[in-house]
């Protein structure tokens, strides 16, 4: 089965930047999409941004033109570069994938505090 551990969150100031990495056990093979999530205390989960298996990338609104998500295949892994950090960005992000078959798989979260 797939597991994820997400780790490169950290504390930086408004308008830093920060790569967040999700590193996957299994086979890169069984994966036909890969996102990151965020929750912030008193908000909906949303989804932050997707990469399909061809690489093909989808974001939310309100990251467009900052966040941009990658996947290296040689190293099983998934990263979020996030640039122009802005406080409501906060959240504990979070690693899924997703198998040809249906299958959802997350990561533990990994912090994110963007304040002064």
């Amino acid at each position: 089965q797939v597991q994820l551990v997400e780790s490169g969150g950290g504390l930086v100031q408004p308008g830093g930047s920060l790569r967040l990495s999700c590193a996957f056990s299994g086979s890169i093979n069984d994966i036909s999409a890969m996102g990151w999530y965020r929750q912030a205390p008193g908000k909906q989960r949303e989804l932050v941004a997707t990469i399909t298996r061809l690489h093909s990338t989808n974001y939310a609104d309100s990251v467009k033109g900052r966040f941009t998500i990658s996947r290296d295949n040689a190293k099983s892994t998934v990263y979020l570069q996030m640039n122009s950090l802005k406080p409501e960005d906060t959240a504990v992000y979070v690693c899924n994938a997703q198998t040809w078959q249906g299958n959802d798989y997350w990561g533990q979260g990994t912090q994110v505090t963007v304040s002064l």
